[in-house]
């Protein structure tokens, strides 16, 4: 019995193992290259090694990001490579809550401080939900009541 290949197939392994297959390879040159430069290579935040680049990137810029905290809209600027956890950094200065009271919301779900914004697909001009953490705040208005509790109970005794 004889079995004959196809075509399609035969061409794509002579290209594999013929002629071809030095051309882009380590030592065929730059004929491949668009351009006949040297290939630049960026590490992403992900671990992925990647070609770079050339041009403006929505990644490698500024982004502006609107945030919602209860009846308050702010837009802040910030690189779109950067974390929550960078977000919620200037996100203090803005508001005054610090990072650890903070709970971001984005696309409905509740990101992680170490998630990269770029990598759960925030983008310009993207809206993100800033709540205060529930944990917090009730402990804060705990606390405000205890001392509240411990000024009215002290009496001053003046001799």
């Amino acid at each position: 019995m004889l079995k004959l290949r196809s075509r399609r197939l035969c061409k794509s392994c002579s290209s594999k193992h013929g002629k071809g297959a030095g051309n882009n390879g380590g030592g065929g040159g730059d004929r491949g290259l668009i351009g006949g430069g040297d290939i630049k290579w960026e590490l992403r935040p992900g671990g992925m090694l990647v070609q770079k680049r050339e041009g403006g990137s929505t990644t490698e810029g500024l982004i502006k990001v609107r945030v919602k905290t209860g009846s308050q809209l702010h837009e802040i600027s910030i690189g779109a490579t950067s974390t929550f956890g960078e977000m919620k950094v200037v996100l203090a200065m803005v508001t005054g809550l610090e990072p650890r009271e903070q709970r971001v919301l984005f696309r409905g779900k509740e990101r992680e401080d170490y998630e990269y914004l770029h990598m759960v697909g925030l983008k310009d001009m993207d809206k993100v939900l800033l709540l205060e953490d529930p944990a917090i705040k009730e402990r804060k208005l705990h606390d405000l009541a205890r001392d509240q509790a411990m000024q009215s109970t002290i009496h001053t005794i003046s001799v």
